[in-house]
């Protein structure tokens, strides 16, 4: 077996590369606009009712209608889910793996055009979206070795006379539901990790990125995976998504998204419905509010660079977005100085042009939101860059800072998932990784510091699942750092990291007497 390796990001300076992702967004130009269907058993299921997809940064710009499912569909989709169980179950773990490696094998040939779709559908500058569809790969090549790993069990003590084994079976039928700010990478790998178990899927990408779940569907097939293992279905949360997680015959959920939708699914969950002989199992993962902490003994130009790189990459739309600098006195006057110069040398604009560092928010909700946000920021801080936005063609928010604010304001506690950052100062470093830790999350945190002492504080007491010294708080590569927060940041399931396969499985003891 190849050993694991980080799919490479793109050098966009070489000529090739560039025009290659030109190329990449001349194909997917061609088929914007296209109707595409539910996947259900294999079978191509067409509704009236559809899901219009929209470009954000042009509004006017249909990406692709896709049929949405209903109640009625979503119990035919669990059906089939149900019936392939029986035999995928029973695939070989080395061929649930082989058909990873093809998916891997195929999306690494169309990259580009994965990457573009996500540029149109998902509004990502271009390193942006090619670290997403890199980590796709990834995430398909690192489940597909960690299953083999995990094939043949654990190893047990036997006692004399005795043959112990302990094994892995997979859990049954579970419910994905991905979000769409990781449009490629997060939906396709809570998918595989789930259908490389033996598990099988129903699938329910969010509704305002759904063409790139449909393509990844195709490329399933044609790595060979058998009808009804993963089964597409889109449709609203409050009707398919409630159906689904009430269900009795899901046995988990996986679902990435806001806390407020976590804690609902998580609540439904856990009531035993009429027919249920389980305890359904919640891998979830719900965003941050995550602090970059700054000391007076740092690279002080590293430390600027690595709040704006964290705060604005993706327009601030990661659970991992630093939104939040919490900066020791003694350097708070220049790293401010500092961020506010680049922040304003930030270029905004659509993201199919590749100079525009930041493209637009995801869509009109997302855009009032932020900007209802900015209003409060007004009213708790002091605006020192940014502060408005225009979506008049698309939905564009400038890059906003604010400084001087308290730790309770309500721009340092709550989520936005725009581009927003706060600022503020710490009497020395102790009292700036407490103020770090006063949220209700705990994803991902920055330190930057050349104190080893101060660096072995943080990892002892800065309280988040991803820790990262000097550099951003955004970033996380599977295989490397595998990812996922404690409290309300959801289960600490730490995707692409060796805990996650597990999940999706039962551990099984047979003992023989011989």
């Amino acid at each position: 077996m190849i050993p694991y390796k980080h799919e490479p990001f793109t050098d966009f300076s070489i000529d090739k590369n560039r025009n290659d992702y030109l190329e990449g967004l001349k194909t997917v130009e061609a088929y914007l606009g296209q109707d595409y269907p539910l996947i259900i058993g294999g079978e191509r299921v067409t509704t009236d009712d559809k899901i219009v997809s929209f470009n954000p940064a042009n509004k006017e710009e249909i990406v692709g209608r896709v049929s949405k499912s209903n109640k009625d569909l979503a119990e035919k989709a669990m059906q089939s889910a149900d019936e392939a169980f029986k035999t995928w179950k029973k695939v070989k773990p080395e061929v649930r793996a082989d058909v990873l490696f093809k998916a891997a094998a195929i999306i690494r040939r169309r990259k580009h055009e994965f990457s573009a779709l996500l540029t149109k559908e998902a509004g990502k500058p271009w390193n942006e979206a090619d670290a997403d569809t890199a980590e796709a790969i990834d995430f398909l090549e690192y489940y597909g070795r960690q299953m083999l790993r995990l094939k043949d069990g654990m190893h047990v003590e036997s006692r004399p006379g005795e043959d112990n084994r302990y094994s892995y079976i997979p859990l049954g039928v579970g419910v994905v539901i991905s979000p769409w700010n990781f449009a490629f990478a997060i939906m396709a790998g809570t998918t595989v990790a789930a259908m490389v178990a033996g598990n099988t899927v129903l699938l329910k990408p969010a509704s305002t990125t759904p063409v790139v779940a449909y393509k990844f569907i195709e490329v399933l097939e044609e790595a060979g995976m058998p009808a009804g293992v993963v089964n597409y279905i889109p449709g609203p949360g409050s009707e398919v998504g409630d159906y689904l997680v009430d269900h009795p015959n899901t046995r988990f959920i996986s679902f990435t998204g806001s806390k407020e939708v976590g804690l609902r699914i998580a609540e439904r969950s856990s009531k035993v419905n009429e027919g249920q002989i389980w305890m359904k199992r919640l891998i979830a993962e719900m965003g941050g509010k995550n602090t970059m902490v700054i000391d007076k003994d740092a690279d002080l130009e590293l430390a600027a660079q690595s709040i704006v790189k964290s705060a604005f990459g993706f327009s601030g739309q990661k659970c991992s977005a630093g939104s939040r600098a919490v900066i020791v006195e003694d350097a708070y006057d220049e790293v401010l100085e500092r961020v506010i110069e680049l922040t304003k040398e930030l270029t905004i604009g659509d993201p199919v042009e590749q100079n525009n560092y930041m493209g637009p928010v995801i869509d009109s909700n997302s855009y009032k939101k932020i900007m209802d946000y900015i209003e409060i920021g007004k009213g708790e801080g002091r605006l020192v860059a940014g502060g408005d936005g225009d979506d008049s063609k698309g939905f564009f928010v400038n890059p906003t800072v604010f400084a001087d604010l308290d730790p309770k304001a309500r721009i340092m506690q709550e989520e936005i998932f725009g581009p927003v950052v706060g600022l503020m100062k710490a009497k020395d470093f102790k009292e700036a990784i407490d103020i770090a830790n006063n949220t209700e999350y705990g994803l991902t945190g920055g330190v930057v510091t050349n104190n080893r002492e101060h660096l072995e504080y943080a990892r002892e007491e800065f309280h988040v699942g991803n820790l990262y010294f000097n550099r951003g708080c955004t970033g996380a590569i599977v295989g490397y750092q595998s990812f996922g927060g404690f409290n309300m940041s959801g289960t600490d399931s730490k995707a692409g990291g060796p805990d996650y396969l597990p999940l999706h499985m039962q551990a099984k003891i047979t003992s023989e007497m011989f």
